[in-house]
């Protein structure tokens, strides 16, 4: 029975999967997206919203303890100094997941794990939204009233 084992193993050891997440959570850091598998993903979301958050303060132990996860201080540095300003007023939901479809070799779900303020795509979409018309005629002006009439 497995009451209270919530964890996907991912058909790895502990350590081997303490190391897999690691290195994705770095990586997806640097380079602010990574392609993966659907459940590697969903574990990796686990891993590093907590991480995020707790980047938001940049003391030395917060620091620390976030080291203790990545084991790359790059990594540590770009988190803190960079990607911890831009989701500061976030509460939360730090990552997206995009799926992409099923992989050729062995037809595993594959998607696209990202941090959210960083897609400049979706940003500029974002903001460069117009506002939508009324469905009714607007009211004439007095101006185009007088210039008809004539």
């Amino acid at each position: 029975m497995r009451h209270g084992n919530k964890i996907n193993h991912l058909g790895r050891t502990y350590s081997h999967r303490k190391a897999m997440l690691s290195n994705m959570a770095s990586s997806l850091i640097l380079h602010k997206r990574i392609t993966t598998t659907l459940a590697k993903a969903k574990e990796l979301r686990k891993f590093v919203e907590p991480l995020v958050t707790k980047s938001k303060v940049n003391e030395t132990h917060n620091r620390r303890v976030v080291f203790k996860y990545l084991n790359n201080k790059y990594a540590v540095k770009e988190l803190f100094d960079t990607v911890a300003p831009k989701v500061g007023d976030r509460p939360g939901g730090y990552t997206r997941i995009i799926r992409l479809g099923y992989r050729l070799g062995d037809n595993a779900e594959t998607c696209l794990i990202e941090l959210v303020d960083f897609n400049e795509l979706m940003l500029s979409e974002k903001t460069s939204k117009t506002r939508r018309g009324t469905r009714r005629g607007r009211k004439k002006s007095s101006t185009n009233e007088s210039q008809s009439a004539e």
